[in-house]
């Protein structure tokens, strides 16, 4: 029974450990950008030793995957919330696509951990963690209504939605006009025009 109770707590610690290698890593991001997150930064930051990040994650590109399974975790019910009840389908389409633009928007370096940066992250397989499914679910749902394949209509629109948020947070298009830019694409994808 004792022995349990050991294991426990050692999973436990350890899980925390994991925890404050991420959220470190998350906030390092944020202040200097993701070139400054390295593990011997990162190690320094938390004051655990190198071996102890390693023991955790494999390498960055792992750390920076954790950072953007939490993003995800965020991203889902962010983009669920956003749809107001009773919106029509055309209302919840354009609701989910400015909560993604504001999501990128309001945390860049959390953005491109999801998006940009190696993480080994995969959608579309069979080991595809639940997190990312229900990411692209919440995207889904705004778009089954006018698509007979919701689910190739749903990449074509997040694909949309992470041009304009790239080429917008690069400063390549107006973000003056990122509310006309939303309304044109919910014409597109609806069959308004």
């Amino acid at each position: 029974m004792k022995a349990l109770g050991i294991s426990e707590r050692k999973e436990r610690e350890r899980a925390q450990r994991e925890q404050r290698i991420i959220a470190a890593a998350r906030a390092l991001a944020e202040r200097d950008g993701w070139a400054s997150v390295t593990v011997r930064r990162l190690a320094q930051e938390i004051e655990y030793s190198q071996p102890v990040l390693y023991a955790h994650f494999e390498n960055r590109d792992a750390i920076v995957g954790a950072v953007a399974l939490e993003g995800f975790g965020e991203l889902a019910p962010t983009l669920r919330a956003s749809v107001r009840k009773g919106a029509t389908p055309e209302q919840a389409i354009e609701a989910v696509a400015t909560a993604y633009l504001d999501f990128a928007f309001e945390r860049p370096a959390l953005y491109e951990a999801m998006f940009v940066l190696p993480t080994g992250l995969r959608f579309a397989k069979s080991d595809t963690p639940q997190v990312l499914r229900d990411t692209f679910g919440a995207m889904m749902a705004v778009v089954e209504p006018f698509s007979g394949d919701p689910e190739i209509v749903t990449e074509t629109f997040w694909a949309a939605l992470h041009g304009l948020a790239e080429l917008e947070r690069h400063g390549r298009i107006r973000a003056g006009f990122r509310g006309e830019r939303v309304r044109r694409l919910v014409e597109m994808f609806t069959h308004r025009s």
